[in-house]
């Protein structure tokens, strides 16, 4: 089951005017709580992402490799290798 996590931010300025203007009746967003929400989820899948893009980029590296560049690793080496 999911915990929720009430979180306090206090915003004035430029800030707090953007964020008026994306909610409410002339906003795309009905409350703030919504338009928070779905920055957090946007920020986690560009996390994401970006973390998929750099698997992909190590494992074309990896297979554009010559076969001769390869040498065996037991599973506590690739373990080891991979907590750097």
């Amino acid at each position: 089951m999911s915990e929720t996590t009430t979180l306090t931010v206090r915003l004035s300025g430029a800030l707090a005017e953007f964020v008026a203007a994306n909610v409410g009746t002339d906003g795309s967003y009905e409350n703030i709580s919504e338009y928070i929400r779905d920055l957090i989820r946007r920020d986690k899948e560009r996390v994401e992402k970006e973390a998929f893009e750099r698997l992909k980029a190590e494992l074309a590296q990896a297979f554009a490799a010559p076969e001769s560049s390869y040498k065996p690793l037991t599973a506590a080496e690739v373990i080891a290798r991979n907590r750097t």
